[in-house]
């Protein structure tokens, strides 16, 4: 892919330090941090590496990347990793994709409280999959899948929902056979909206009882119990979206479609169009309006506000599995989920072929590999930066 003319970190180099001063009341450590990060990543500020290549000698200095996972840089070798790691997991069998999505009068409590809410979406997300699939009036069977939490909308304003990609079956309660699910859904969506919708807002009255949420400026009358349940009947009326895409391909069709969500940040620097007069114009989908392609222009304070509200807490996992698929119970039931299917007719499948490892760096001169000769700190880059035999490379 080609690389792009403009970058979220010339936003911030630009405009960041005038933001801050400005917006320094109401911004929270980890999102200066992730500021920061994004602003000196692959630049001489984090140091680096002399490179040589390994048949014409050819000698380049590589800055080093900040490796924080908002950064829309750093997370090709990451995404790649993991993905390596998971086709391990994958079996011959078509996937679902189930998409969880908070209502937008949630928004700004889940911002006041974003761990404990973004894990009880996780909960009740996951709660009610493996609850209707063990229902012998749906699938009747133990199913396993991973769920991938996203904080965003195309416009960048919040929308947390979160991507679950399921095989389509499961393991038998006696654990005796594969368990098909249909070929045109996996599990019924009014069902799922609707005990989503219960099991979230019963977390809600839990955390409320307990004193686990937070309650500031606008939202401070919401401490009183009796305004609480107003709210939570006023949530209860609404319709929960809970969306299904049409099962894809085999385990091969899953790494790609993984790939796109796994390690996605906010936005990436591909959408980004221009930056002038102070001003962020990106391009986005309109999905209530046919998936358009359209530009939007936000003041670049704007644009930092809403990148920055998809800063997730420290150590937060946003990546989760669930059933067959926990730590606890992968090794042993990935193995027989795969002895099942060999003994299901129709659901052989040809031999999973797994990621490949990612390239070396290449030689510009020679495309011979290049190798890491010594370590660099910010200093020692900017004094062999003037050595004009010294390239540097900060793609």
């Amino acid at each position: 892919m080609k690389r792009p003319t403009l970058e979220v970190a010339d936003i911030i180099r630009v405009a960041g330090d005038s933001f801050i001063e400005r917006n320094r009341a109401h911004l929270a450590w980890p999102q200066l941090k992730v500021l920061r990060a994004i602003r000196d990543c692959r630049t001489a500020a984090l140091g680096g590496h002399l490179d040589r290549c390994s048949r014409c000698g050819y000698q380049a200095i590589s800055y080093n990347s900040c490796r924080n996972r908002h950064c829309p840089k750093c997370q090709t070798n990451a995404r790649e990793q993991w993905l390596r790691k998971r086709a391990e997991d994958l079996l011959a069998v078509p996937y679902f994709h189930v998409v969880f999505t908070l209502p937008h009068d949630l928004s700004a409590l889940t911002l006041q409280n974003k761990k404990t809410l973004y894990d009880l979406l996780f909960q009740a997300s996951a709660e009610t999959l493996i609850e209707i699939a063990a229902d012998p009036k749906h699938l009747g069977a133990e199913i396993g899948f991973l769920s991938v939490l996203h904080t965003w909308g195309q416009n960048l304003q919040h929308h947390p929902h979160v991507h679950c990609v399921v095989p389509a079956g499961g393991i038998a309660p006696d654990r005796s056979h594969w368990v098909r699910s249909s070929t045109r859904f996996f599990l019924p969506i009014r069902v799922l909206s609707k005990v989503f919708r219960g099991k979230f807002v019963a977390g809600l009255k839990r955390l409320f009882r307990q004193h686990k949420l937070s309650f500031h400026g606008s939202l401070k009358s919401l401490a009183d119990a009796k305004l609480f349940r107003g709210f939570l009947r006023q949530l209860f009326q609404q319709k929960w979206v809970v969306y299904a895409k049409r099962p894809f391909g085999g385990p091969q069709h899953v790494l790609h479609y993984l790939a796109r969500y796994t390690h996605r940040v906010a936005i990436s620097n591909h959408r980004l169009i221009a930056f002038q007069d102070g001003h962020v114009t990106f391009r986005w989908k309109d999905y209530a309006n046919g998936n358009k392609k359209r530009a939007m222009t936000l003041s670049a304070d704007e644009f930092l506000r809403r990148f920055l509200l998809h800063v997730l807490p420290r150590a937060f996992v946003r990546i989760r599995h669930f059933g067959f698929l926990t730590n606890r119970n992968r090794a042993a039931l990935v193995p027989l989920c795969r002895q099942l299917l060999m003994e299901t007719p129709g659901e052989r499948s040809p031999t999973l072929d797994h990621a490949a490892a990612p390239a070396e760096w290449q030689c510009p001169l020679c495309a011979a590999p290049m190798k890491v000769i010594e370590k660099l700190t910010a200093q020692q880059i900017r004094l062999r930066s003037a050595d004009r035999n010294c390239f540097v490379d900060t793609s």
